[in-house]
C-alpha cells in the first residue's frame, strides 16, 4: 500500500517555504512595530477548554473537533483555534498580575475536521493578534487595522471589511427573542443542526452553511437596531476611529462568526479571485472569555487570518512570484584533493554568515554547475588542481558570467562585499 498524506493535509515544500516564510516574516513585523509579543501555546488542549470558550452549540466544538482520549483517561483535542489557548495560558500563568493590555500575536497550524477544497484544510495554519484587558474602541480598531496592513504589503488588494456587533449580555437576550419569533415560521425548512440551534443560540443560525437554510431564513432583525446604549457607544466608536484610519468596511447584519464567546464587535475579512473560500480571517471582542476559562472579568478583543489564504490570494494576485532564499556561494570541486578544500571553505563561509554549499555526489563540472544555477546561487567558486596550488578559487558571479581569481582567504570579504556589507 502507498502511503500518502491524510486528507486534508498538504505538504509545503522547500520550493514554495520561501514564500511562506516572507509572509510570516511580514506578519512579525506589522505585529511587532504594534507592540505584540509572540506567544507560542501547546498543539493539543483539554476537550474541556474549547466546549466553555468556543461554545457547544457551533460548528467547531459540535462536527470538527479532532478530540481523542489518551493514555491518561483525559479528553484531549488538537486546538482548532487560537485565541482560547492565549486565554488559557495567559490566565494559567498569571494574568492579574501582568501588564495590562497584554498583547500577543502567535503563528502555528490549527486542525479542524472539514471538507477539504481550495483554501481550506484539516490542518491549515493562522496568524493571530490578541489584547487582554482593554475595554477600549481603540483596540478593536487596532486588531482590525493590523492586518490590512499585512494584506497590503503582500499585495492583497481589495479586501472587503465586514463588521457588526453582536451586543453583550444586557441587550442580547432581546435580539435572540426576535430572532427566534423571525424564525419560527419557517423551522420545518430548516436543516436539524438550525433546529436544534433555535433554543440552546439562534445567532448561529445566521452562521449556517447550508444553501437550503439560506434560502429560507428571511433576512434577520437589524441587531444595531436595539442595542443598549454602552454598545451603540462602543460601535460607533470603532466606527469612527476606522473612519480616521480611511478602513473602509460594510456593515453586515448576518455577520455572528462561528464562536460563542464573541460579544460586540465582530469582523471579517473577504477577498475576491481566491474562490468561493473568500473569507481571508476575521475576529471580535471576547469579554466574557477570560472569565469563562477561570481568570477574572476580563475585557478582551482579537483576531485571526487563515496563512493557507493569504498564500492562495497573493499568488492570484501578484502571479505567484516565489521567495526561495538563493545560496550566496557553491563550491564547485574538480578532484579529492579540491572536494576536500571545498568542504573546509563552505564551513568558513558559513562561519561568516555566509550561505554556501558544495557537492555531495561526486560529479563532474557541468554537473556542479547545472546545480549551481538550479540551486539559484550567486557565486561559484571553481577549485581545481591549478587554484589550489595557488590556494586560490575561481570566483564566478553567475548573474553575468565574469570571473576572477580570487584568494581563498578573500572569498569572505568579496561575497560580503556583493551583498552589501552586512552578514547574515
Amino acid at each position: 500500500m502507498d502511503i500518502t498524506a491524510p486528507r486534508g493535509t498538504n505538504d509545503i515544500l522547500p520550493d514554495e517555504v520561501g514564500l511562506w516564510q516572507h509572509v510570516e516574516e511580514l506578519v512579525r513585523n506589522a505585529a511587532e512595530r504594534a507592540g505584540y509579543r509572540e506567544i507560542r501555546t501547546p498543539i493539543f488542549e483539554h476537550t474541556e477548554l474549547f466546549e466553555r470558550g468556543v461554545g457547544e452549540a457551533t460548528d467547531i466544538v459540535e462536527k470538527e473537533m479532532y478530540t481523542f482520549t489518551d493514555r491518561g483517561d483525559r479528553s484531549i483535542t488538537l486546538r482548532p483555534e487560537g485565541t482560547a489557548p492565549v486565554v488559557r495560558a495567559l490566565v494559567e500563568r498569571g494574568l492579574a498580575s501582568m501588564s495590562q493590555p497584554a498583547k500577543v500575536y502567535y503563528l502555528g497550524p490549527m486542525f479542524r475536521y472539514e471538507r477539504p477544497q481550495a483554501g481550506r484544510y484539516r490542518q491549515f495554519h493562522q496568524f493571530g493578534l490578541e489584547v487582554i484587558g482593554a475595554p477600549s474602541p481603540a483596540a478593536d480598531a487596532e486588531v482590525i487595522a493590523v492586518p490590512l496592513e499585512v494584506f497590503r504589503s503582500l499585495g492583497i488588494q481589495d479586501v472587503i471589511v465586514n463588521i457588526n456587533s453582536i451586543g453583550c449580555p444586557a441587550c442580547r437576550p432581546a435580539y435572540r427573542k426576535l430572532l427566534q419569533e423571525t424564525y419560527r415560521p419557517v423551522l420545518g425548512k430548516l436543516c436539524p443542526s438550525c433546529v436544534s440551534r433555535y433554543d440552546r443560540n439562534p445567532l448561529r443560525l445566521l452562521d449556517c452553511k447550508s444553501e437550503a437554510c439560506r434560502r429560507a431564513l428571511p433576512e434577520p432583525p437589524m441587531i444595531l437596531d436595539i442595542l443598549c446604549p454602552e454598545c451603540r457607544s462602543h460601535f460607533d466608536e470603532v466606527r469612527r476611529l476606522l473612519d480616521g484610519l480611511n478602513v473602509e468596511y460594510a456593515i453586515n447584519p448576518r455577520l455572528v462568526r462561528g464562536l460563542d464567546y464573541y460579544t460586540r464587535t465582530t469582523f471579517e475579512y473577504n477577498v475576491g479571485g481566491i474562490g468561493s473560500q473568500d473569507a481571508i480571517g476575521g475576529g471580535g471582542r471576547y469579554d466574557g472569555l477570560v472569565e469563562e476559562v477561570g481568570g477574572p472579568p476580563t475585557p478582551a478583543v482579537g483576531v485571526a487570518c487563515g496563512l493557507e489564504r493569504c498564500v492562495l490570494a497573493m499568488r492570484a494576485m501578484t502571479g505567484g512570484e516565489e521567495y526561495d532564499a538563493p545560496i550566496d556561494i557553491y563550491f564547485v570541486a574538480l578532484g579529492e584533493a579540491a572536494r576536500e578544500k571545498a568542504f573546509e571553505l563552505a564551513f568558513d563561509m558559513r562561519s561568516c554568515g555566509i550561505s554556501a554549499d558544495f557537492d555531495m555526489l561526486d560529479r563532474g563540472m557541468k554537473a556542479q554547475m547545472r546545480y549551481a544555477g538550479k540551486a539559484g546561487s550567486r557565486f561559484v567558486a571553481i577549485i581545481g588542481d591549478n587554484e589550489l596550488a595557488v590556494e586560490s578559487v575561481m570566483l564566478k558571479r553567475m548573474a553575468t558570467g565574469d570571473q576572477e581569481l580570487v584568494r581563498q582567504s578573500e572569498v569572505a570579504e568579496r561575497i560580503l562585499e556583493a551583498r552589501g556589507g552586512a552578514a547574515k
